[in-house]
Order: C-alpha cells, then sequence, then structure tokens
C-alpha cells in the first residue's frame, strides 16, 4: 500500500489499525472499497445507513436511548473478502448472531452495500454494546479483514484486522 495513503487514512482517526499490526496486508483498494460502502440497518421501521468518518445523528440517539456507549458493525459473510457461496455465508452469520447474543441483546439486522455494484449487499449486524476489544476477538474469528466500530461519538471507524 503507498505510503502516503496509509498515512492519509490513518491520520484522522477513522481507520484504525489492530495493535498487533505495523501494518496493513489488505490492499489499498480494497480498503478504499470498504471506505465507500454504506452500512445500513434496520431500527424498528427505519433504515439506518452509517458512514465511515461521518457522525450518525440518528444512531447517537440509539445509543443514548439504549444506555450503551458503543456499537460493531459486523458480518461473517465472505471472510477476507473472498466470495463464499450463500449457504456458507447464512450459516456463518447464524454463528456470528450467536456470539453476539451472548454480549447483548440489542442486535439489529444490516446490509453493507457497494455504491459502485461491484459487490452484492452483504448480511450484516449491528450490535450495541459491544466493546472494542471484543469486536476486534469476534472479528479475528470470523476470518474477517474488517469491521466496523462506534464509540460514543457516534462516528463509525474502520478497524482493519490484518
Amino acid at each position: 500500500m503507498p505510503d502516503s495513503f496509509q498515512e492519509d487514512i490513518f491520520r484522522h482517526g477513522f481507520v484504525i489499525l489492530h495493535e498487533s499490526l505495523k501494518q496493513t496486508a489488505i490492499p489499498a483498494k480494497l480498503i478504499q472499497s470498504y471506505l465507500a460502502t454504506l452500512y445500513q440497518a434496520d431500527i424498528d421501521t427505519d433504515k439506518m445507513t452509517l458512514r465511515i468518518g461521518e457522525h450518525c445523528e440518528s444512531l447517537s440517539h440509539l445509543l443514548s436511548t439504549k444506555a450503551v456507549q458503543c456499537a460493531l458493525y459486523i458480518t461473517a459473510c465472505n471472510p477476507r473478502s473472498r466470495p463464499r457461496p450463500q449457504q456458507i455465508n447464512e450459516l456463518a452469520n447464524h454463528r456470528l448472531y450467536s456470539c453476539l447474543f451472548r454480549y447483548t441483546d440489542n442486535i439489529f439486522i444490516g446490509r453493507s452495500l457497494d455504491p459502485a455494484e461491484k459487490w452484492p449487499a452483504e448480511p450484516s449486524f449491528l450490535a450495541l454494546g459491544i466493546d472494542l476489544v471484543t469486536a476486534k476477538i469476534l472479528g479475528r474469528h470470523f476470518d474477517q479483514n474488517a469491521l466496523v466500530w462506534i464509540n460514543d461519538d457516534a462516528i463509525p471507524r474502520l478497524v482493519l484486522l490484518r
């Protein structure tokens, strides 16, 4: 990855590199795709859309209403961004949901959308109250390149795990 790109994405704190890594093995183009992705969640009858680095007022309200200070947006589909059959992804996401439910019952169904439509929508979850350490453990357990984590400022951050 070009040094200038890597320096730029980390500068504002919207991308976090797992502390065990000195640099990421994820290609720059893939990181750019993650940064452009629309992370949606169904909250009751509303659709919430999260964008990396952008404050989300509706998420801020949800965190406050549920009395939590953080959230995780994650999928178990397509580990390391390698496409897998739908049935395999569904099983993996079912396992992920079970894991998330051990930590919180505030779990909302979502989908990650590629605005360029090069990738199909990816079923995902927004789970409230999952701290960053637990989020990283779950992401690595499900062999994901990255996840989205949000603290009490309601600004989604991309956390790179490889």
